[in-house]
Order: C-alpha cells, then structure tokens, then sequence
C-alpha cells in the first residue's frame, strides 16, 4: 500500500472495466485519482463510491480541447498530474472487407488519436515538474494478427509505435512512457453478456494459463509502470495475456498430449 501516495493520476476509459478496477487500485495505493469517460453516469457512481480521493470528469478522448478542459480542470483540482494512464478503447469485430472508412477512422480515433492527445495534453506538466509516468493501454492484438480486428489490431500496433516515439522523445526529460498489453479480460469488451468466469474459461483452453484474465489483474501492471518501482522503465511492453502470445496450448491432439 502507499505506492502512489502524493501522486495525482487520469485514467481514461476509467468509469468500468480496466479502467474502473486501475481507479480503484491507484486509489488504494494513495493516489488522487480523475475519472475520465463518456459514461457519466457509471463515472459519477465510482467517483461518489471512492470519496475525495477521486472525481469524475466528461472527457471524449478525441476532441483536443476537451483534453486540454479536463487537464486544467483536474491540476486545479488534484494539483500537478504524475500519471496518465491512456486505457479508453472500443472494439469492432469486423472483416477487412466490411470494415467501412468511417468504422476503421472511429476506432483509431478512439484507440490511437485518442492517446496521442492524452500525451500532448498532459506532457508539458510533466516536463515543467521533471517527472512523470505516461501508461498507454495496447494489446496482445498489438503485437500479433487476428482475424476480424483490422481495426482494432491497427490500433493497438499503433500504440506501440506511439509509445517508443514519445518514451524517446520525453524520457530524458524526465517522463516514462510505457505500454500494456492485454489478452482476453473479463469486462464487458470481452464478456458482453455477463457470463461467470468460470464459463468464459472455457474459450481460453488454448492459453497457456487456461483462463480469461481480470481487471484487477491489468491494473497491477499499470501500477507498476505508474510507480517509482518502475523509475528506470522507459518504452517497455508488459503483456499481461496469460501465455497468449507465448503460442497455443494443444491438448487431446494425436501427438500433444497434455502436461
């Protein structure tokens, strides 16, 4: 406990999901925390859940100056920000054929333009005090094909490459900018219908670990990346998949039995 005590972080997307179970986390560690979605609603409730330590505000993660509002608004409030963690995300499931202009130029903006903003909205901050921690949440489909996610994958390889720019543009001035990479989470991006657990288990035989990941579980590494334990981590990947990318675990195929 106490690993961000004095430190104020944003966490987009931070109203459900990854982003509320980081809220949580960063909160329980000491942060003062700033909830940003467009789910008002659900944001409201986890800002009134956890106290002062956290407040919500309306941000749309493609408009620039909605950044910019939500930025000044939360120094004002907290103080200087020493985290960002850029986790708004959507996701398509769509073939490369169907996937119209329009589809393909919402997720990017979501998903990539969305954190390019986040970083250029709170980097001047960071610069000016000497320090600070940028999170950019990717994906394992950022580091590999799948098929149906033409968007969605272009994204998150995106990500990646936005990181290493910014992690050498800004680490010598102080500020750590670093990504993570999810495999399959049990929220409602991956769990739309609310299953149990147990039952979602059961479309991850083929992971090494054999089950879905949880939220709590991708919030630990970004309060990794947030915190001074990762002070000398700069443009580093933290896959957090359970094996995925590792390859597929076979069972009950002639010649590959299980272990």
């Amino acid at each position: 406990m106490g690993r961000l005590d004095g430190k104020v972080a944003i966490v987009t997307g931070g109203a459900r999901g990854m982003g509320a179970a980081t809220v949580r986390r960063f909160v329980a560690e000491g942060a003062k925390v700033a909830i940003a979605d467009v789910l008002d609603e659900a944001g409201q409730a986890l800002a009134a859940e956890l106290g002062e330590a956290a407040a919500f505000w309306h941000l749309d993660v493609t408009s620039e100056p909605a950044w910019a509002e939500v930025v000044a608004a939360v120094e004002a409030r907290f103080g200087g920000i020493d985290v960002l963690v850029n986790n708004a995300g959507v996701l398509l499931f769509k073939s490369l054929l169907d996937t119209t202009k329009a589809d393909y130029e919402r997720v990017l903006g979501v998903n990539l333009v969305g954190e390019f903003l986040g970083i250029k909205a709170v980097a001047p901050g960071m610069i000016a005090r000497g320090k600070g921690s940028i999170v950019n949440i990717s994906s394992v489909d950022g580091m590999k094909g799948a098929n149906s996610l033409v968007a969605y994958a272009s994204s998150k390889w995106g990500v990646r490459g936005l990181t290493k720019v910014a992690a050498m543009e800004l680490g010598h001035k102080g500020v750590r900018v670093n990504s993570v990479h999810p495999g399959g989470v049990d929220t409602i991006m991956s769990n739309h219908d609310n299953r149990p657990r147990t039952e979602v288990d059961k479309a991850y035989t083929n992971v090494p670990m054999q089950r879905i990941g949880g939220p709590e579980e991708i919030a630990a590494a970004s309060l990794f990346l947030a915190s001074d334990d990762a002070s000398y981590l700069n443009g580093a990947e933290i896959v957090v998949d359970g094996g995925m990318i590792v390859g597929t675990y076979y069972d009950g195929f002639p010649g590959a039995p299980g272990v």
